[in-house]
């Protein structure tokens, strides 16, 4: 079934080869959306409350996640400017690349969504590391929602300084922050279910591919951050004392750590 749900993710971001980025952001969303539509219909006769849940979870973190990014994308204009100095359009990249990060990024898709698969094939219901780990999950769909509304309001409001009103006083990117809060949920949410290396590998695989992109992105970030704001006062004190990617703890840049590459 891992590979039924591969070909899922495969489908579903196969939208990037319109546009090579979309292969790890709006093919991201819907993937993990379709992926939770799925895997109801392949286990529609051992479905428990908690795992029709996670199901669900899936799909309104997906299609949030890729309706956002595709409505970015077609109406707003200043996003689109700056995104063509920032990342590279894919025009003239060739066939064999292209082929290569939609095979990665789909494999890491099913990777990230196996502990609810492997709950399902492996007849677990719903048990305590469930509960926990869909609380967890919701909360970081909460942050990672409120963080992209605080955002684009304090930019409709003053759209050439950084944000840092809301959630952005915590921590300094906490859309990424509830974006592994997600996955963290999703994780410990098969935590006693997994069995054997293959479904182990297969969801740390998952689980820690996450986490290091959003820290490449944090880095990304941040380096754009300090060339629109460096010489701010302002800015230059609000990242000395606001952590960057997890509250309270004291990591406040990650842009010295080259081998980040998102």
């Amino acid at each position: 079934m891992f590979w039924v749900i591969f070909a899922v993710a495969l489908l579903f971001s196969a939208c990037g080869f319109k546009k090579y980025v979309w292969f790890i952001s709006i093919g991201y969303g819907f993937s993990v959306a379709a992926i939770g539509a799925a895997l109801p219909l392949l286990f529609r006769g051992s479905l428990s409350a908690g795992t029709a849940a996670a199901c669900a979870l899936f799909i309104i973190y997906g299609c949030r996640l890729g309706g956002y990014l595709a409505f970015r994308e077609v109406r707003s204009a200043t996003y689109n400017a700056k995104m063509k100095t920032e990342i590279k359009s894919g025009e003239g990249m060739k066939l064999t690349a292209k082929a290569s990060i939609w095979l990665s990024a789909a494999l890491l898709y099913a990777c990230e969504t196996s502990p609810v698969l492997f709950r399902l094939e492996n007849g677990a219901g719903t048990d305590t590391p469930l509960i926990v780990g869909l609380c967890i999950s919701v909360c970081g769909l909460i942050v990672e929602s409120v963080a992209d509304l605080q955002k684009n309001a304090s930019k409709k409001a003053n759209p050439k300084r950084f944000v840092d009103t809301g959630l952005y006083r915590i921590v300094r990117c906490p859309n990424y922050f509830g974006e592994m809060l997600f996955w963290t949920g999703v994780f410990v949410g098969g935590v006693g279910t997994l069995r054997g290396a293959w479904q182990w590998a297969a969801a740390l695989t998952g689980y820690l591919g996450i986490v290091y992109v959003m820290f490449g992105g944090a880095r990304r970030l941040e380096m754009r951050q300090n060339r629109a704001y460096g010489s701010d006062p302002e800015y230059r004190m609000y990242i000395k004392k606001t952590p960057i990617m997890v509250p309270l703890i004291p990591l406040y840049s990650v842009e010295k750590y080259k081998w980040l590459v998102a």
